[in-house]
């Protein structure tokens, strides 16, 4: 019984199998199937170099002022505008940033700037998503020109409307405290622009499966849509840090109190003029002030390009 069921497994594989003469044809012709290469044209290969080179360059012009001035923080006072330019210090002198923090009241700028750019970028964070998925998955009278007039408002500069905006918050008497730059920058049009772009790449179907289950508007943003939004908040949250952590002209206007300075005003202090500023010791401060963005630009770099090419923006 055994021999039989293997011979009748044996026809059966021979009837499926291809004939010797077919398999040998076979065999050939994949033998001489050409590899894949990946070989470009001359004209592409030398394209590309330039590109690389461009690229190369296009970096070292915008490294350059950084790598000086982090060289200058390294210098003695004399040796920062010596003639001609050293690039590189004599003496490395480690004493600059012992002083910037002895001489100056750095801690304290360091905690009101920190302080200032997280609660503002979690407030824009927050209201821009919230209105942006209003705008994007809510449907009612007028929302298209609502929007594209919101949006429209961050071609105004803000010169032109800071001086009603300096008066109204003077008669709110939050001038000369940290909530008139809270205020002043929690809401966004950029980030409800930048997270409505990326909502409105959210299949809808998820939204209405949501609804039948039962769930509101809010629940489905805070259950489904921020959820499935964290390359667009990635890049939205580094946006927003970076640009209140920069911010020199919002705490210029409004901050007079020196306990309330930001880290850029309390460096714009060190520079009374171009004779008697230490400049090693500026640039030792300066050098200080960039370190929390890099740190969180090298943390968040991957989500931030994949938020930003699946907003919309991308060129």
């Amino acid at each position: 019984m055994t021999d039989q069921i293997q011979k009748d497994a044996e026809i059966l594989v021979s009837e499926f199998a291809p004939p010797p003469a077919q398999r040998r044809a076979l065999r050939k012709l994949g033998d001489a199937a050409p590899a894949p290469t990946d070989r470009l044209s001359p004209r592409r290969r030398v394209a590309r170099a330039l590109m690389y080179v461009a690229l190369i360059v296009f970096a070292i012009g915008l490294l350059t002022p950084f790598f000086w001035m982090v060289m200058s923080s390294l210098k003695s006072a004399n040796e920062v505008f010596s003639v001609p330019i050293t690039w590189f210090p004599d003496t490395i002198v480690w004493q600059n940033y012992i002083d910037i923090w002895t001489r100056s009241n750095m801690l304290t700028w360091i905690r009101n700037t920190l302080f200032l750019a997280v609660v503002v970028t979690f407030l824009q964070v927050l209201t821009g998503s919230f209105a942006a998925y209003g705008f994007a998955r809510v449907r009612f009278p007028g929302r298209d020109v609502l929007f594209l007039l919101y949006v429209g408002t961050i071609a105004v500069p803000w010169q032109s409307y800071m001086i009603p905006q300096f008066i109204l918050l003077s008669n709110m008497q939050v001038s000369n405290t940290l909530w008139s730059i809270i205020l002043l920058q929690a809401f966004g049009a950029f980030g409800v622009f930048l997270m409505k772009q990326f909502y409105e790449t959210i299949p809808e179907e998820l939204s209405e499966a949501a609804r039948l289950d039962g769930l509101s508007e809010y629940a489905i943003w805070r259950r489904i849509m921020l959820p499935l939004s964290i390359p667009a908040l990635a890049s939205l949250t580094l946006l927003t840090f970076v640009s209140t952590w920069n911010d020199y002209l919002g705490p210029l206007i409004y901050l007079r109190n020196p306990d309330l300075w930001t880290i850029q005003l309390g460096l714009q202090s060190f520079v009374s003029n171009l004779y008697d500023t230490n400049y090693a010791l500026l640039f030792a401060g300066l050098t200080i002030s960039i370190v929390p963005i890099a740190i969180i630009f090298l943390l968040g770099q991957k989500y931030f390009v994949e938020g930003i090419a699946t907003s919309g923006l991308k060129g």
